[in-house]
This record gives C-alpha cells, structure tokens and sequence, in this order.
C-alpha cells in the first residue's frame, strides 16, 4: 500500500471514529463510566522503543479515551460555560488542522490570516465594538484577558512617559488596579504574569447579584486599570461598565472588560440592553468555545485602538516578513506560532449569520428560564436573578446540595457543578450549547429534582 493510500486510510478511520463519538453525545450518560475511566490508566507506560503502527494508536486512543470522556460536546452538559463546537466548526477545524498552517505572516499563511480578519470584523460589528477595534486571537479568556491588560499595560505607562516593553517593571511608575469583589480567578492570574500583582488591586464590593458597585470607586490619581464583568460566572450579572467608563475615563484611565461568555449577549435582542455603555471601554476579552460553539481553543482580546495592542506584542527579526500592508497576525497575539483559530470563527458566523447566533443565544436564556421555573415550582430555591444562561440553585444546607450534586454527577443524565457564592453552596446550571432542547431541560430537570427529593425532605411549593 502506497503512502498516500495508507494517510487517506487513516485519516477516514479517524473520521469514522470521531462522527461515532459525536453520534453517540445525545444517549451515552454526559459522565464516563467508572469501568471506562479505570481504563485509563493502562495507557501508562515508559516510552516505547520501537514505534506502533498508525492505525493502532489511533485505535487505542479511541477505544480508551473516547470512552473515558465526559460529553462536553452533547446535549446536556452544564457545568461550565462551554459550547457543544457546532458540526460545521467540527468539520472546519479537520480541514484547517489538515492545512497545518503556522498563522504568523500574512504572506505566508494569506487565507487564514484573511479569514482572522473578516472574522474579526464581523465580531466588532455583532457586539458593537468601535469602528476599527483590533484583536487577536488566543487561547482562551485567561490569554485574553492577559493578552488586552499587555495593551493596557502599555498605554498607561506609556501616557506616564515610560515605556515598560523596553525598560520592564522595575522602577517604573506605579499604577492603580480597580477589580470587582468578584472577578473571575483568571484575571487574577493575568495581572500576575504581567507582572502587576494579583494582590496589588483595589477591589471594589459588589451588589446582590455580582454586580460592581459604581458608586464606590475610589478616586482616580495617576496611571489607572480598571477592569469590569459582562456575565458574572456565577449568576451571569453585568458591572455597569458604561456607567464606571463615565466615571473613570475622563482621568485617564484605561478600561479593560472581561467578557469570556456575557459579551454575546449583545448578539440578542432581549439581552443587548445588558451591554449598554460597554462600547466605551478600551478592551475586551471573549471567548467563542463558548457561546459561539466553537472547538477548543478560541479566545478572542480586542483592543479599541490595535496600535496599543501591536505595541505590547508584535514582534521583529530578520527571518520574518514585517513590513507590509497587510494586518500581520503575530502582531496582535502572544504567541509566534499557533494554529489558525479564527478560522473556526469565520466558519461558525457564515453559517449561522447574524440572525443564527442571536437565535443561539436567545434559546440558551430561554433554556435557563426554563430551569430556574422548575426548580422554583418544585419547592427549591434560585439564588440568582436569571438575565443570562446562568442558574444557581440550592438544596439546603451545604452538605446536602453538595450530595445532590456528586449523584446528579453519577447519574449521568446531565452534569452540572457546585460552587460558593456570596456565602452559599449551590449547584450552578450553565446554558451554553447548540445542542441543548426543550427536551434535554426537561429530561434533565426530571432527573436533578427526582435525585434532590431523595436528599431532601419534599419542599413546600405554596405561595
């Protein structure tokens, strides 16, 4: 058999495989089996010294690992904010995986870097961004967020007469850090490796539901980060950024949004209102794994002016092709190399167009709507204001919803996780994907509260 005989085997094998899985999301049980996951660990061993066929490896991975996974992809997985990848980003994604392109130069990779930038703009459009917002595309939210503070970072010092890409951190000008209560733990993380500290922020308390409250930030004196919320990852609240942009930009300062799922909901109608004011701000950071319904990975940082972004990133030498007319992808991003994730943007927006994805987000609320109903009606207590695709709900006292959860997990039906939120332990409900039916809430919701009434005595459903 020829060598390109034996690729197109291959590669159909794994075709074959990887629609089986897919196929199989809707009826397996969202979490492995204990038999499936005690299967993994015979996949350890030292390093071989001789090689194994193709087609064999391929076949161990799929009859060990396929199994062994959880159904992120399906119907009825809700606990993170993760999309199901719609078929046509599956698809697209093989073809530009079988591209192999290195997304670095436009005149070397021209259709992956002309498909980033249409990609771009349709985004910048759908959310509302300003006219000519640059962006570059990451991993996810954590680069993200790292990715546009880099931007931030530059123009605050630069604006204080110091350029800190070429003279670093130490004796620089100190700038003040402005964070809600309850920012996401990766922004944290992103302060820290942009050397500005994860403990040298000014927090600022939050509201009932998550919200920053606006009217007690502090002065604003010298280089200044503000940074807001569009979802709040656990009840999916808003910060009133345009409200904060109002307040702190006139000094000066630099507002920076983390929006990892909350940012699409300027795709929708009934949830727009949510970003009023947003388009004020100076950056953004989203990603399209999740509401989009994109393959991992696909973070997106946009920065309202993209020579702040190209001046905390891009990159020269003599190998490489930097003078041009064209947007040079590099330019915008951490990395050097890196595959071309936009393409499966692009991919995602021309099939469901503008009218698809505001379809997608209003079903998913809709979805949420739907829980939170249940559970309200059947005796157990919503701890959140539903605005989003996001639910909390509690069980009781602590140890009891974490019970409910751990065999609601077991189960299989569906997955959701705990958390802790202002105080209380509840189970956390995320609406993120394509897949997900009126039918799948209602198989699902049947499923949690049989499992709760197990756990707790029969709550009262009067008034």
């Amino acid at each position: 058999m020829g060598r390109d005989e034996t690729l197109r085997q291959l590669l159909a094998d794994a075709a074959e495989r990887g629609i089986r899985y897919r196929e199989s999301c809707g009826d397996r049980p969202v979490a492995p089996t204990p038999a499936a996951v005690a299967a993994v660990p015979g996949l350890v061993e030292p390093l071989p010294e001789n090689g194994c066929p193709d087609d064999e490896v391929l076949a161990l991975l799929d009859e060990i690992g396929s199994p062994a996974s959880v159904a992120m992809a399906g119907p009825r997985f809700f606990g993170f904010v993760i999309g199901g990848s719609l078929p046509v980003t599956v698809a697209t994604n093989w073809l530009s995986t079988a591209w192999d392109q290195n997304v670095v130069m436009h005149e070397v990779t021209p259709a992956t870097a002309t498909l980033e930038r249409i990609a771009i703009d349709w985004m910048v459009d759908l959310f509302g961004l300003p006219a000519g917002s640059g962006a570059g595309f990451v991993t996810g939210a954590t680069v993200a967020n790292f990715t546009a503070l880099a931007a931030a970072r530059h123009r605050v010092f630069a604006d204080a007469g110091w350029n800190v890409e070429a003279d670093g951190l130490i004796g620089a000008p100190p700038v003040t850090l402005i964070v809600s209560d309850e920012a996401h733990p990766t922004l944290f993380k992103s302060l820290g490796m942009l050397g500005l500290g994860r403990d040298r922020v000014v927090r600022i308390p939050t509201d009932g539901q998550g919200r920053m409250k606006a009217g007690d930030l502090p002065p604003i004196k010298g280089p200044t980060i503000v940074c807001t919320q569009a979802g709040n990852i656990n009840t999916g609240a808003f910060d009133p950024t345009g409200e904060i942009c109002d307040a702190v930009k006139p000094a000066g300062a630099w507002v920076h949004v983390d929006g990892a799922f909350g940012l699409w909901a300027a795709a929708a109608t009934s949830t727009r209102p949510l970003i009023d004011g947003f388009e004020k701000a100076d950056s953004w950071a989203t990603d399209a794994h999740k509401w989009l319904n994109v393959p991992y990975d696909g973070g997106i940082a946009f920065v309202a002016k993209p020579a702040d972004l190209a001046s905390a990133m891009a990159i020269t030498a003599d190998y490489l092709i930097t003078e041009t007319e064209h947007r040079n992808p590099s330019d915008y991003t951490p990395e050097l190399s890196r595959r071309g994730r936009g393409v499966d943007v692009w991919a995602a927006l021309k099939s469901l167009g503008r009218a698809g994805v505001e379809a997608l987000v209003e079903r998913c609320c809709e979805h949420a709507r739907a829980f939170a109903d249940g559970f309200r009606n059947a005796g157990y207590e919503v701890l959140n204001d539903v605005v989003l695709n996001q639910v909390l709900v509690s069980f009781g006292e602590p140890a009891t919803t974490r019970a409910v959860i751990e065999e609601i997990q077991r189960e299989g039906t569906c997955w959701c996780g705990a958390t802790v939120w202002q105080g209380r332990t509840a189970m956390r409900i995320s609406v993120s994907s394509w897949a997900t039916t009126e039918k799948d809430v209602e198989q699902s919701l049947q499923a949690m509260i049989d499992i709760a009434r197990r756990h707790t005595p029969a709550p009262s459903t009067e008034g």
